[in-house]
């Protein structure tokens, strides 16, 4: 499996492979000779363009040869260098290798300097250290500086990369929490509600259990999935109401309605069902005589409506939210926090006398499409 060169410091970014490091100096070097001989024509000298871009090719040559084997041989020097080991090591190999390239430089050039008579290679190379020692030493430290960024740049990337991928798992796991402490809350209200049917309707207790069955065979087959098509959720909930529909043996009319466009919506799994469940547990429960349960799933332009209208006794006069602290409520406003940050929103509001709306707003986000603005995961 290929890994991105930039998830660790020891990886090689791509403008290190040697072909593109040697040839990128080689190209500066010949930029330079340019700009040389453009300087001689304007100062009168006859030099021939070739031979000043030969001249300067192969000196930043060498020089690209040079500093990508201190990439590849010296990298651990250039990351760990303290003042110590600048003043021991790095100093004198700085000295070491402007020599050592100058030496390899008057080699190729015999000729060099043009403007003198003859002279041998010692002393072409005493004129050449003259000349060019500080540029040599200054090519040296300019490479050093811009690997140890690239390293630099290579750790504090690293570190994003982990931090990011931490983030990521803690809110995995968090999400896998509460899918975790829901489960065990649905399943304790279903099999009171079996319990309860035991004692009157022993044959709608053997088909709300088969329906259990069913809901808790889903559950399984889903696995760890977060995002699941609303349809497969508008599919469990029809499940949970049929169940329902036993219990209060037709005492309740219920109401169903998606847009047929929204079937391929992605949702957070198991995000409708609790809404469902909250209006029965503390609305409809407590209904004198025949309740309503209105479910709507609608699209508002870029965003994801899902509202759950039922009857029974509002919110107790007092304005305040009878599960906001439960299990149900609590569990879907932290996922769809996880899920979408400020984006997700849940609001629970009385609308006439004895009934409640719940709605669930989250970005739309079409199964298999990236036009929709997409979920992400947040702390």
């Amino acid at each position: 499996m290929k890994k991105n060169p930039e998830s660790h410091p020891n990886e090689r970014p791509f403008f290190m492979h040697p072909a593109v490091f040697v040839g990128a100096s080689v190209l500066v070097g010949l930029l330079f000779g340019l700009q040389d001989y453009l300087n001689a024509r304007r100062w009168g000298y006859r030099i021939g363009l070739l031979f000043i871009s030969e001249m300067w090719g192969t000196q930043f040559l060498l020089w690209g040869i040079i500093c990508w084997l201190l990439w590849r041989f010296l990298r651990p020097l250039i990351m760990e260098a303290r003042f110590v080991s600048l003043v021991t090591r790095a100093i004198p190999l700085s000295v070491a290798l402007s020599i050592l390239e100058e030496m390899i430089w008057v080699l190729f050039f015999p000729g060099v300097p043009i403007d003198r008579p003859p002279m041998n290679y010692w002393h072409r190379l005493t004129f050449q250290l003259n000349a060019e020692f500080v540029g040599s030493l200054a090519i040296f430290w300019s490479a050093f500086l811009f690997f140890r960024g690239v390293v630099y740049y290579q750790k504090f990337r690293e570190k994003e990369t982990t931090a990011a991928r931490l983030q990521m798992q803690l809110v995995q796991a968090r999400l896998a929490a509460l899918r975790m402490q829901l489960n065990p809350h649905f399943l304790f209200n279903a099999m009171n509600s079996i319990s309860s049917l035991m004692r009157t309707d022993v044959n709608a207790a053997d088909a709300m259990l088969e329906q259990l069955s069913s809901l808790l065979r889903i559950t399984l087959e889903r696995g760890e999935v977060q995002l699941i098509p609303l349809q497969k959720e508008v599919e469990f909930v029809e499940v949970y109401l049929a169940m329902q529909n036993l219990r209060y043996a037709d005492r309740v009319k219920q109401t169903l309605f998606v847009e047929p466009e929204l079937h391929d919506a992605l949702v957070p799994a198991l995000i409708l069902q609790p809404l469902v469940e909250n209006a029965y547990v503390h609305g409809l429960s407590k209904c004198p005589g025949n309740g309503e349960l209105t479910i709507e799933i609608r699209r508002d332009g870029k965003r994801l409506r899902m509202s759950v209208v039922n009857s029974g006794n509002g919110l107790n006069g007092a304005g305040k939210e009878p599960a906001r602290t439960g299990v149900g409520l609590a569990n879907v406003r932290d996922r769809l926090r996880l899920h979408y940050g400020d984006r997700g929103s849940l609001t629970v509001r009385e609308v006439g006398m004895g009934r409640v709306n719940v709605t669930i707003a989250l970005p739309l986000q079409m199964n298999g499409s990236n036009t929709e603005e997409t979920p992400r995961f947040e702390a």
